[in-house]
């Protein structure tokens, strides 16, 4: 049985860890609207007041903090003591990419469009080792329709956003394999996740003949399961917050051998690793906690660390 490490609580809807050098756990707080700091003695402050829906962080080249804002697209809603994100409100108007300065808390908008067109609701991103970002722009489901949305390859100065791969369905979690070679991505409501080999820098090998633009099938959830973001261990496994079963689903580089790490919450959407020896951090986001667990595998550096 797995031992389960309570970091904090009382999170509002808590997503995009990251294990920061001094031991901290950086984070946002979908609900909230904010970049938050959660230190080893589970005390919470507030980095940046972002505003709309912040839900995925990463380090960047310059020690900034890089943010997939959805622009507040969901409403929050309390269920038998479970937070769950609703319905769109009428106040959604978009999403956006932002940049924050961890050390004043100062942050600014790099991009509300890619390819010329409007970011809708972008979710989760991965730093590649050339400076660039990769992201996913989840979308919005109405009552009666839903956004066909994709794959981006951004840069960190704000000179240039492109939308690599279209269209999938509602993309969420992405990161990359250890040596960068192949780009993954967890679809949320198909349950499958996505292999793209890599070309260059935001580049990719996009050649499946029955789905245009989606990468390789590396597996496929069977029953009521969605997939949420993700991280890549230092073994090459994906490892994905799971929805509904609760936990953490690990699939092994070839897709040939699937984990299940079960957790105490049915919204269980990411997890991130302290470097390749230490814990690895998981987002109980319907009960607003984040945990540490011991994980099987090596952890994986980033290519860029706070």
């Amino acid at each position: 049985m797995t031992e389960i490490r309570t970091i904090a609580d009382g999170l509002q809807f808590p997503e995009g860890p990251i294990a920061m050098a001094d031991g901290s756990v950086v984070l946002v707080e979908i609900e909230r609207g904010t970049l938050s700091r959660v230190t080893p003695d589970g005390g919470v402050t507030v980095i940046a007041d972002v505003g709309g829906g912040p839900n995925g962080a990463a380090i960047g080249p310059d020690g900034a903090c890089y943010i997939t804002n959805n622009g507040g697209c969901f409403e929050f809603d309390d269920s038998m003591g479970v937070n769950i994100p609703g319905h769109v409100p009428d106040t959604w108007t978009g999403g956006s990419i932002q940049r924050v300065d961890l050390t004043t808390g100062a942050f600014e908008t790099l991009y509300t469009e890619s390819s010329g067109r409007p970011l809708r609701a972008p979710n989760d991103l991965v730093f590649d080792e050339h400076g660039g970002f990769w992201f996913t722009d989840h979308g919005v489901r109405l009552e009666r329709t839903s956004d066909r949305t994709g794959l981006h390859y951004a840069k960190a100065d704000g000179s240039s956003c492109v939308e690599v791969v279209h269209p999938l369905d509602s993309p969420n979690g992405i990161g990359l394999s250890p040596d960068g070679t192949v780009l993954y991505a967890a679809e949320t409501h198909t349950g499958r996740v996505y292999a793209w080999a890599v070309t260059g820098p935001g580049e990719v090998n996009a050649t499946n003949p029955i789905n245009p633009g989606r990468g390789e099938l590396l597996h496929g959830a069977a029953g009521a399961v969605l997939f949420d973001s993700l991280a890549v261990d230092g073994d090459g496994w994906v490892c994905v917050g799971t929805l509904g079963e609760g936990g953490i689903t690990a699939i092994s580089p070839d897709g040939s051998v699937v984990e299940h790490t079960p957790l105490p919450d049915l919204l269980v959407t990411n997890i991130c690793f302290d470097g390749t020896e230490g814990p690895a951090y998981c987002t109980l986001s319907g009960t607003g906690q984040l945990v540490a667990i011991d994980w099987p595998r090596p952890g994986l550096d980033l290519a860029y660390s706070g």
